[in-house]
């Protein structure tokens, strides 16, 4: 019997379901901003909740009616900047030219080794390097949480490359706050790994439904191999057994609700799994992927849509 060729179709966007190499994101693409700015902070997942508010969108048809919102409370604590990197292109890519450590907190040691060479940025000319970005570290001592080492992270720059030489020169020994970057009604992209389950069946990690009571070879199991439709798409492969969840996942346009330092404004003061909030947080509108306790990366929208208007909150409701 012939073999019928055609082109493989179906969604390639949660492809391939591999576990992550850490436990936080690496962001792969940067909106074009041309303020020398940083484009993207690192916020921890408190929890989720909703709150009640008043519809302001002019043309809604639920225009001046309460709404039931669903939150992701992040808290935010103030980044500091370990590093700058200065690349050069090279061959297919850029390549990291020379590497300069600032002053660090001591947790930082818990997770990096460093050697302060502050004193070389003196010496840097910014139009002799392709690319400058900065390496974050967080303060996750300033959280509810009971943890101390820091995670690290390469945040990309707004701006020329004077710009940004500048902003590191300016801030390198200063706390970057999340107000400095985001405001409220802002629309971010959100990086984070999802809620890990380990090894699953075709059943629980593709939703195929199960074979007749008297088949052979596997009730659970996959009973043919031709095209098959799940989770809102074809899919173009078999469906095996393999690992689900802790995947790297990217949500766009993601609205921030409100942002405050404020922690007596909160129903509640202690989370369940996490503690306590001693930093700024924020509200995002909807789900956010991921356990409570890990880092999400909000970066600025690379996908420009326009803003929609803020619901007038009423009543904070969290569990």
């Amino acid at each position: 019997m012939p073999h019928t060729k055609m082109p493989r179709s179906g969604s390639l966007q949660f492809a391939p379901r591999v576990k992550a190499k850490k436990q936080y994101a690496k962001v792969g693409a940067w909106a074009k901003v041309k303020e020398p700015l940083p484009l993207a902070f690192g916020a921890y997942k408190v929890g989720m909740g909703h709150i009640i508010g008043i519809d302001t969108r002019k043309t809604s048809t639920t225009s001046g009616e309460e709404l039931s919102i669903p939150v992701t409370i992040l808290e935010c604590p103030p980044l500091k900047i370990s590093s700058a990197r200065f690349y050069q292109k090279k061959g297919y890519g850029f390549e990291v030219e020379k590497e300069i450590f600032f002053k660090a907190e001591k947790e930082l040691a818990r997770k990096i080794k460093t050697k302060v060479n502050s004193k070389d940025l003196e010496s840097i000319n910014a139009d002799d390097y392709a690319r400058i970005s900065v390496l974050f570290y967080t303060q996750p001592k300033l959280t509810g949480m009971s943890r101390k080492k820091p995670e690290v992270f390469e945040v990309e720059l707004g701006g020329n490359n004077q710009e940004k030489l500048a902003y590191i020169k300016e801030h390198s020994d200063k706390e970057i706050t999340l107000s400095s970057l985001f405001q409220e009604n802002n629309l971010v992209d959100i990086h984070a790994i999802t809620k890990g389950k380990g090894t699953q069946g075709p059943v629980k990690r593709f939703g195929i439904g199960l074979k007749a009571a008297k088949s052979e070879k596997g009730r659970r199991a996959p009973g043919s191999l031709g095209g098959w439709k799940g989770q809102q798409h074809w899919q173009w492969k078999v469906s095996h057994a393999g690992q689900m969840g802790y995947h790297q996942r990217t949500e766009y346009n993601k609205q921030i609700l409100k942002i405050s330092s404020n922690v007596e404004e909160l129903p509640m003061k202690d989370f369940h799994k996490y503690g306590h909030i001693k930093s700024s947080y924020l509200f995002i509108k909807g789900s956010v992927a991921g356990p409570k306790k890990r880092l999400i990366i909000l970066t600025k929208a690379i996908r420009v849509k326009k803003e929609s208007s803020l619901p007038t909150i009423e009543k904070i409701i969290l569990r």
